[in-house]
């Protein structure tokens, strides 16, 4: 299928990208368009204008220093990963990319962009969560930055007003002593998790963000909980569904061989050396 009709813009500056995208209310931003361009030829989207954004200077950047991690809105996934910065400063962040689809799309795909299409199957919006970050977008009105906990509002509905856009993406930086795991369960390696989850270990609090198990990035406090009850008290704060890919039974299962899984992985990424890793 062939997607409908749609003008097509280039700018060449933030000022007249954001002017553009505010002068038609049926517009939609072109970053990596991997998310994008499959709903446009499925006509699943079907917006009136693209504004590609990949003309504009300066959002391209990966940044990393001690306070964490900044990535530019046209930043690929294949970079943010080969990024030895981002490995040391925010760990977490490399850890789920590595199960960001395949190669060739994280090639081309942006993490900002993963943030934005705000799909709750997706590995970079409950990483954000988890760990406090926050987007920072422009629109006519200037600058704002929205934390991630008040980023994700419905199933694919951030809360980027729709004449703003996503300039860059902040992680901050692991404490140290923290530990930090990630893993998932899909049908491919590359594929859409059946579910997934991350944990961040600081001190005594033990928090897990869990992905495709709600409509939207879930992150569960376990501080305090016993190993062997880790996934119940998961699942008494998500909502696992049925559909073509697994039943609800298989996913809260799913919840619980995984969380246990990140939590252990965490709490030994705590005692081993940098060198030792991932």
């Amino acid at each position: 299928m062939k997607p409908a009709p749609f003008a097509y813009h280039r700018p060449g500056s933030l000022t007249e990208a954001v002017a553009t995208l505010a002068g038609d209310p049926g517009a939609k931003v072109l970053a990596g368009g991997q998310s994008l361009v499959p709903l446009l030829s499925m006509r699943l989207a079907a917006p009136s204008a693209l504004v590609d954004i990949n003309a504009l200077p300066g959002l391209d950047t990966i940044d990393a220093d001690e306070s964490g991690v900044t990535v530019g809105a046209l930043a690929r996934h294949a970079d943010v990963l080969a990024s030895s910065a981002v490995r040391r400063v925010q760990p977490l962040v490399s850890l789920a990319l590595a199960h960001v689809a395949h190669a060739t799309i994280r090639n081309r795909g942006t993490t900002v962009g993963s943030l934005v299409h705000a799909d709750a199957a997706a590995e970079m919006p409950v990483v954000l969560t988890l760990l406090g970050g926050s987007l920072a977008v422009v629109g006519p009105e200037g600058r704002r930055s929205i934390p991630a906990v008040e980023l994700y509002v419905g199933p694919l509905e951030s809360s980027v007003h729709h004449d703003e856009i996503a300039v860059s993406a902040f992680f901050p930086t692991l404490a140290e002593g923290a530990g930090v795991a990630f893993d998932e369960i899909a049908r491919r390696h590359g594929d859409y998790a059946l579910v997934g989850a991350a944990a961040l270990i600081e001190g005594d609090s033990v928090r897990v963000g869990y992905l495709s198990v709600a409509d939207v990035p879930t992150v569960v406090d376990l501080s305090g909980v016993p190993e062997d009850q880790l996934g119940e008290a998961a699942l008494e704060h998500l909502d696992p569904a049925d559909d073509i890919h697994a039943t609800a039974d298989y996913r809260a299962e799913l919840v619980r061989v995984l969380t246990r899984r990140v939590v252990r992985s965490a709490r030994e990424f705590r005692q081993a050396q940098p060198s030792e890793r991932p």
